[in-house]
């Protein structure tokens, strides 16, 4: 662990422009002593990371109200995968209301700072809040995050509705009768009782298409987002790739620009030795003639 200043100086890192990330780095480094290896390695955030970063420095208030609801969201989800009721309605509601607080509040931060909101950008963003909270220092993201588990989850409308997951209902058998109470079983009483079976049958029958259905859905889901989630990455190395390809475009500029003044330099001085030369033939020619007179 840092010294506290050293930490307190790193938070103060994640809280600069983007752009004065690097060199604020390098120059805290310089004065970290024995740490100067470690903060050396504090990586760029992009700018997805950047802006979730900024809305725990600057927005806390709907950071915090995330992580709380987020938190809510996956409590209820592990008792439920422990064999307990519990429904997920309101959490689940309260999550995304929080969530889209929290995306509303970031992406005013990016343009505030100058940076525009592109939909590769708002979606890193989203599927990071989403994510959240997350093992990485809060305020310190190096990278975006991915949603995984519980979070894979979220927006699913299964069995209800509404984002919510529940657990299958555990069929109640009613009691028999007592035999007092048991009305003897005529042709009517058995086509009554055949139609009832005849319903069940069906109801059982949509049952478990509505949970294959709902089986389907949720794979297609976390497909999806595993395939954007890829798409993001390409487009992140892309944009990296194009960035490099721009700076040597830059320094090849820079080097055609220096050739440029040299060539008009050597040009120059080209012509002044031209012109030297010139005028030291015609003096020597008229010290020779000077000498074939006398």
């Amino acid at each position: 662990m840092p010294p506290r200043r050293l930490d307190t100086e790193i938070d103060q890192l994640y809280q600069l422009p983007l752009d004065e990330f690097t060199t604020a780095r390098n120059n805290l480094a310089r004065t970290a002593g024995a740490d100067a290896t470690e903060i050396r390695k504090l990586a760029k955030p992009p700018i997805a990371a950047w802006a979730v970063n900024q809305l725990y420095w600057k927005q806390r208030d709907r950071y915090d109200a995330l992580i709380e609801a987020s938190t809510a969201v996956r409590k209820a989800h592990k008792t439920i995968l422990g064999g307990r009721q519990a429904d997920l309605r309101d959490p689940a509601r309260e999550h995304e209301e929080a969530l889209d607080a929290a995306l509303k509040g970031t992406l005013a931060i990016l343009q505030e700072a100058g940076h525009p909101a592109t939909d590769a950008t708002r979606q890193a963003i989203l599927t990071t809040l989403r994510a959240l909270p997350s093992a990485d220092t809060p305020g310190r993201l190096t990278g975006t995050l991915q949603p995984g588990g519980f979070e894979m989850l979220q927006g699913l409308s299964i069995a209800g509705g509404g984002g919510v997951i529940r657990p299958k209902p555990v069929a109640r058998k009613e009691p028999e009768p007592i035999e007092s109470q048991r009305k003897p079983r005529t042709a009517e009483n058995r086509a009554d009782a055949a139609k009832v079976e005849a319903k069940r049958a069906e109801s059982a029958k949509a049952l478990r298409e509505a949970e294959q259905t709902a089986r389907r859905e949720e794979f297609e889901a976390m497909r999806t987002t595993r395939e954007a989630e890829r798409s993001l990455k390409q487009l992140e190395r892309a944009r990296e790739n194009l960035k490099t390809a721009q700076h040597a475009l830059e320094q090849a500029e820079t080097a055609a620009e220096d050739a440029e003044r040299q060539r008009d330099v050597a040009g120059r001085r080209t012509k002044d030795a031209e012109r030297a030369l010139e005028n030291a033939r015609r003096q020597h020619d008229a010290i020779l003639r000077g000498k074939g007179h006398h």
